[in-house]
């Protein structure tokens, strides 16, 4: 008895052990890089102008580390980016989303590549019919069973294992988003500060022309006193300055919803989030600024590589349904025992049953060949889309890069015209109090140096954050294996 049932397991192992090179379907491989040896149309020089004092550097096949926003050498930043790793809901979100596809993944290799084995165990009372035995009444008795069930799906055209490519292939896929959401909190986090940062600047520029032209409406305001102008060039003055005074609310409205912004991404509540204060003289433009390989891209962009695994998924599902094409075969076994009294259950002789039980599907309507075209139909749409996250990925650090030599030179250009608008001012201001010029052409110059001013501080705030852009574009450095978002990370203590 004993002997057949370790011959029926010894059966089932060999099968699956011959039939376990079959596996239907066509075999992933991974999608070759574009072959460019460039990302823009004409070759980039290798750094920017000199802007501020600020020359950029781009170097070739360099490489980001892992904690990029570190180049910006701001310990405010530094700080509150790893705040925001430790405690930002969506990286929760991302990484319970990761445990959960590999979890699922666990389940179903228990449940496809293994025997299933289930005891059981009943206990009935029965009346039957003597009438059939030749006799007549009836008899009344309990009946005890217990046994061992066994069953197994031979994997013979390998849906299986190709529902189990592409269940890892989704683990992947969850495990780039998470490097994702990574890459875009440390990314929002620098933006957010950037643009704070920018906003103070601004606020702080505007205040000073404020106060420089509130000085100039009390010289024009005893000029009026005194009769020496006309009440049509103090209201002039006037409204000058309250024009430039409108302009400072919206943009401490703006610099409190940057701060509001900051706070939610390091998962605090804003009116508690006790946030260090940026400034455009605390955040060092990074100056050596590393741009990989065009061949390496594809293989650092989470978006690129979570598009590859959606692809790889594609192509799993693919040999599912052609899998279910093919015969499958079951094998089944059962050990077990039975008594009309409870004490006496495991005493008698042992029952015991194999079998095996093969499917082949002969006629569904067109239904399995249909399931395999939209297979494949899917994965060709999955390349599609693989396709266009590569082009727009390439797309993106072309753009970053042209801006940022764009973002150079219209710095150099801003600072000269500040610089001049400044000159001017202060020239006419000069003339003014000594009466050789009219107010008109004071608020003029006041004017262009308000624009001026405000503008250079504007550019000089995007060539940060273009700067953050061209990093991001590149995959953030998340493959030097950040510890806020490995793999072990993710796992419930």
């Amino acid at each position: 008895m004993y002997s057949k049932r370790i011959a029926l397991i010894a059966l089932a192992t060999g099968l699956a052990a011959v039939l376990s090179d079959c596996t239907v379907g066509p075999n992933f491989h991974r999608p070759d890089a574009p072959a460019t040896f460039r990302y823009t149309e004409t070759p980039l020089p290798q750094q920017t102008e000199s802007a501020g004092g600020a020359v950029q550097r781009f170097v070739d096949g360099g490489d980001l580390p892992a904690q990029w926003w570190s180049l910006y050498r701001s310990d405010s930043l530094d700080r509150l980016v790893r705040d925001a790793i430790a405690a930002n809901p969506t990286l929760f979100a991302a990484r319970a989303t990761l445990r959960q596809a590999q979890e699922n993944l666990a389940a179903r290799t228990g449940a496809l590549l293994y025997p299933a084995v289930n005891a059981n165990a009943s206990a009935t009372r029965e009346k039957i019919s003597n009438v059939a035995f030749g006799a007549s009444g009836a008899s009344l008795f309990n009946l005890y069973n217990a046994s061992v069930d066994v069953s197994y799906l031979l994997d013979v055209a390998g849906g299986n294992r190709r529902q189990l490519e592409a269940l890892e292939a989704l683990v992947d896929y969850q495990n780039y988003q998470l490097e994702g959401a990574y890459l875009a909190l440390t990314s929002n986090i620098v933006t957010a500060a950037i643009l704070e940062a920018s906003l103070r600047a601004q606020i702080q520029a505007t205040r000073d022309i404020l106060a420089a032209e509130e000085e100039v409406v009390k010289r024009v305001r005893r000029q009026y006193e005194l009769g020496g102008v006309a009440r049509l060039d103090l209201v002039a003055v006037q409204s000058q300055a309250a024009q430039t005074e409108a302009t400072i609310p919206p943009l401490e409205a703006q610099l409190a919803q940057a701060r509001h912004l900051l706070a939610v991404l390091i998962g605090r509540l804003p009116s508690e989030a006790g946030l260090p204060q940026f400034n455009l003289e605390t955040l060092h433009l990074p100056e050596d600024l590393p741009v990989s390989l065009p061949s390496e891209l594809v293989r650092q962009r989470p978006d690129i590589r979570a598009s590859e695994a959606l692809l790889h998924q594609a192509s799993a599902q693919i040999g599912v349904a052609t899998a279910n094409l093919y015969p499958q075969v079951t094998l089944t076994g059962s050990f077990g025992v039975e008594a009309l009294q409870l004490h006496n259950l495991f005493a008698g002789p042992g029952l015991w049953s194999i079998g095996a039980g093969l499917l082949q599907p002969i006629f569904r309507g067109g239904e399995l060949q249909a399931e395999r075209r939209a297979a494949i139909a899917a994965y060709d749409a999955a390349q599609a889309n693989y396709q266009e996250t590569v082009l727009q990925a390439f797309r993106n650090v072309a753009d970053a890069l042209r801006a940022l030599e764009e973002d150079a030179r219209t710095v150099r250009a801003q600072t000269q015209a500040e610089a001049l608008a400044r000159d001017r001012l202060d020239l006419t201001r000069k003339q003014f109090e000594l009466g050789g010029t009219s107010y008109i052409a004071l608020l003029d110059a006041q004017r262009q140096y308000a624009i001026a001013r405000v503008a250079l501080v504007r550019v000089q705030s995007t060539r940060y954050a273009d700067t953050a852009a061209l990093f991001q574009a590149l995959g953030g450095g998340w493959w030097h294996g950040e510890p806020a978002v490995s793999l072990e990370s993710t796992q419930t203590n």
